[in-house]
C-alpha cells in the first residue's frame, strides 16, 4: 500500500479550531478521490511533527473523521479511510475554470480514431512487425552498455546524442547513402518527428511560407505550423514532387523550405525521379530556401539499388537529412537523426540544448552496440527479404480478391501500397464497411492537405504475414462485395 504524502495547511489565525481544519482536509481529500478506501493515514505523531502542532490536535481531528465515519481505526494500530467509498457523501462540485489568456487552437492530433476491436487486420499506414523485433539482442547489447559504461551514461549526455552511435551512424550514412555524415554534423533525436521539429525551428520564422507534398504526412505538417511555417501544397505525380509547379510558385512568391519524402513518398510509395531532385537542388541554391528531406524508410528498398538522397548530390548545401530507425526496429524504440551543413547545425545543436539537452544515452549505446558486433545489419537484411515478400503477397492477395476493383503498382521499396479504386467506389464507406468486418485501412482524405475525397487508398504490408495479408484482402472484399449487393437490391413496393 503506497504511503500518503500529506499536503494540508493549518492556520492558526482562523477562526476555526486546527483539529477541526485537519478533519475538514482530509475529508475533502478523501471524498475527493485523492485518498482511497483502505488507504493509511500517517501516524499521529509523526502528522505532528510534520504539521508542527501538538500531538492532541492530530488524534482530536483523526476522531472527528471517526465519528463521520470517514475513517477507522484498526487492531493493532494505524488509522486507515473507510470503505466503501461510494457511501460517503460527495463533495460540492468545483465550476471548471478557464483562463483569462488567450488561447491557441488544438494541433491536429495523430490519426487514430477509436481502438480497434480485438482480432482487427491493421493495413493502415506500415508499420514494422514488432514480432520480429530483436528483443533478445537489444537487451544483450544494452546489458553490456550498462555494465562497460554504466556511470558515464547517467551523468549528463550530450545534447547531440552520444559519440558511439553518432559515430556509427555517421559511417552507416556515408558508406550506404553517399552522404558526407560526420558525427560533428549528426544528431540522434528521439524520434523523426523531433527531428523535423527541431529543424523548422531552427529555420522558420513565423509567416514563412513552406511547401509539402499534397499528399504527405500529417504530423510533420503538425510540426511546421508549430514553427509558425504557411504551407503550401504542391502536387504529386508518378515522378514525386512536382517540380515544374514548385518553379512557377517561386516565380510568384518566396519560399523558405521544402519538405518532402522523396524516397519512398509518403503515402503514395513514389520515388523521385533522379532528374527532379537535380532540379529541385538547383532551384533551392538559385532561389536560397532549404530542403528538409525526410528518409524515413531508406532500408526498404527491393527493386533495384536505392537513389542517392539529395542531401547525397552536388546541391547538398542547402539540405537538412531527416531520418528514422524506428521503421527498422519498433516504434517504441524511436531513434531518428538529422544530418545538417555545419553552419545550420550549429544553430540546430543549440536549439536542441535548450529544449531538450539530456538523450537517452543508455539505449544509443545499446543501438550502437548493435551496429558494432554486426547485428543491425543483419536484422536490416532480414527484414528486408521479409518485407519484400510480403509486398508481393500482399498484390497477388489484391489481385486474387479485389480484380479490377483496384489498381495499383507494385511498388519499389517502402512499408505500403498505395491504390486506385473503381469509380464507382465511395473508399471512405468502404473503408467503414471493412472495419466492421475486421480489417482497418485508411482512404486518400486522410493523407490530402485539403483533405478531399479521392478515390485511393493505404495498404500497409509490413505489420502481417502472408497469410493474415490474404485474410485481409478477403475481409476487404467482403465489405465491398456486401456494400455493392445493398446497391444492387430491388426496391421493394409500398
Amino acid at each position: 500500500m503506497r504511503r500518503w504524502e500529506l499536503a494540508i495547511a493549518l492556520d492558526p489565525g482562523r477562526e476555526l479550531p486546527l483539529f477541526l481544519q485537519l478533519a475538514g482536509a482530509i475529508a475533502d481529500d478523501i471524498r475527493n478521490g485523492r485518498l482511497k478506501p483502505g488507504e493509511a493515514l500517517p501516524g499521529s505523531r509523526e502528522l505532528a511533527l510534520r504539521l508542527g502542532v501538538n500531538r492532541n490536535t492530530i488524534v482530536a481531528g483523526y476522531g472527528e473523521l471517526v465519528a463521520e465515519g470517514l475513517v477507522s481505526t484498526r487492531v493493532g494500530g494505524g488509522t486507515f479511510v473507510s470503505e466503501p467509498a461510494q457511501s460517503l457523501p460527495a463533495a460540492p462540485a468545483v465550476a471548471e475554470q478557464t483562463p483569462t489568456y488567450a488561447l491557441m487552437p488544438p494541433l491536429p492530433l495523430p490519426a487514430s480514431g477509436h481502438a480497434p476491436a480485438p482480432g482487427t487486420l491493421m493495413m493502415a499506414n506500415g508499420a514494422p512487425d514488432v514480432r520480429l523485433f530483436p528483443a533478445r539482442e537489444l537487451a544483450r547489447a544494452f546489458r553490456r552498455a550498462i555494465e562497460r559504461r554504466g556511470r558515464m551514461l547517467l551523468a549528463a549526455p550530450h545534447p547531440c546524442g552520444h559519440i558511439r552511435l553518432r559515430s556509427e551512424l555517421a559511417a552507416m550514412l556515408a558508406r550506404t547513402r553517399g552522404l558526407q555524415a560526420t558525427p560533428d554534423n549528426l544528431m540522434v533525436t528521439r524520434s523523426i518527428e523531433q527531428g523535423i521539429d527541431l529543424v523548422a525551428r531552427t529555420l522558420i520564422r513565423p509567416g514563412d511560407t513552406v511547401a509539402i507534398e499534397a499528399f504527405g504526412y500529417p504530423p510533420a505538417w503538425s510540426v511546421l505550423k508549430l514553427a509558425g511555417a504557411q504551407l503550401l501544397p504542391i502536387a504529386v505525380d508518378g515522378d514525386g514532387l512536382d517540380v515544374d509547379a514548385l518553379e512557377a510558385v517561386l516565380l510568384r512568391q518566396k519560399i523558405r523550405a521544402v519538405f518532402l519524402t522523396p524516397h519512398h513518398q509518403f503515402p503514395t510509395t513514389t520515388v523521385m525521379s533522379q532528374a527532379r531532385r537535380t532540379r529541385l537542388a538547383t532551384l533551392a541554391l538559385r532561389h536560397g530556401f532549404a530542403i528538409i528531406e525526410d528518409d524515413y524508410d531508406h532500408e526498404f528498398h527491393y527493386e533495384g539499388k536505392p537513389i542517392l538522397p539529395i542531401a547525397a548530390g552536388t546541391g547538398r548545401a542547402n539540405v537538412i537529412y531527416v531520418g528514422s530507425l524506428s521503421n527498422l526496429l519498433a516504434p517504441g524504440v524511436s531513434t531518428g537523426f538529422v544530418l545538417a551543413p555545419p553552419s545550420v547545425f550549429a544553430r540546430l545543436q543549440s536549439v536542441r540544448a535548450a529544449s531538450d539537452a539530456r538523450g537517452d544515452a543508455a539505449m544509443e549505446c545499446a543501438i550502437a552496440e548493435l551496429f558494432e558486433d554486426g547485428e543491425l545489419l543483419r536484422h536490416v537484411r532480414r527484414m528486408r527479404r521479409t518485407y519484400a515478400s510480403r509486398r508481393d503477397a500482399l498484390a497477388a492477395a489484391l489481385t486474387r480478391h479485389l480484380g479490377s476493383a483496384v489498381t495499383f503498382r507494385v511498388p519499389e521499396g517502402g512499408m505500403g501500397l498505395w491504390a486506385r479504386a473503381d469509380d464507382d467506389i465511395d473508399v471512405a464507406r468502404w473503408a467503414r464497411d471493412a472495419e466492421r468486418e475486421g480489417v482497418l485501412f485508411f482512404d486518400a482524405r486522410r493523407f490530402d492537405f485539403q483533405q478531399r475525397a479521392q478515390p485511393f487508398l493505404r495498404l500497409g504490408f509490413t505489420y502481417h504475414d502472408e497469410n493474415e495479408l490474404d485474410e485481409a484482402v478477403r475481409r476487404m472484399a467482403r465489405a465491398l462485395g456486401r456494400r455493392k449487393a445493398s446497391l444492387s437490391e430491388p426496391a421493394i413496393a409500398t
